[in-house]
């Protein structure tokens, strides 16, 4: 009879398998799907989360230009940045940015400021692959579609 090991396994970074994810964002509220995204960046839905080590699959996230927010946080909130000059403070809203050129952004920096900060966290955000549209290049690595809108009714924005 086999007995139980009392000791952690840490993969090493040579030993990680990526997997490749697809994530339709269409109608899916912005915080909810970004904090599933930056869970599975990290690696923490597998069962061999280590975590010193990049051990995340690549996600695909179509669709960014669609997301919705909740409540008035689309007119209401606001993106903070600085040009580096003094008094140089802009504000943007993630209605502005949805309008925009990259409406992608919004995505990204709701992902982006969910993983840690440093070499680490940079190395995870290069798995993140965020398209306006439908179409994306990485039809080759065949990724596996993730249905976030069934995991619960609150991640889907009703109309």
């Amino acid at each position: 009879m086999k007995t139980l090991s009392k000791q952690t396994k840490s993969v090493r970074p040579q030993d990680v398998e990526k997997g490749w994810i697809l994530i339709d964002a269409e109608g899916l509220v912005v915080g909810r799907v970004a904090s599933l995204i930056a869970n599975i960046l990290r690696g923490k839905t597998k069962p061999s989360y280590t975590p010193h080590v990049d051990c995340g699959d690549h996600v695909i996230v179509i669709n960014a230009e669609k997301v919705r927010f909740t409540g008035n946080k689309a007119k209401d909130k606001r993106y903070y940045r600085h040009t580096g000059h003094p008094g140089g403070i802009k504000e943007t809203s993630p209605e502005k940015i949805l309008e925009g050129k990259f409406p992608e952004r919004v995505m990204i920096k709701a992902v982006e400021r969910m993983v840690p900060r440093g070499p680490l966290g940079r190395a995870q955000m290069r798995s993140l692959h965020v398209f306006a549209g439908t179409e994306h290049p990485y039809d080759g690595q065949k990724p596996t579609l993730l249905d976030v809108a069934s995991m619960n009714s609150k991640n889907k924005v009703r109309v």
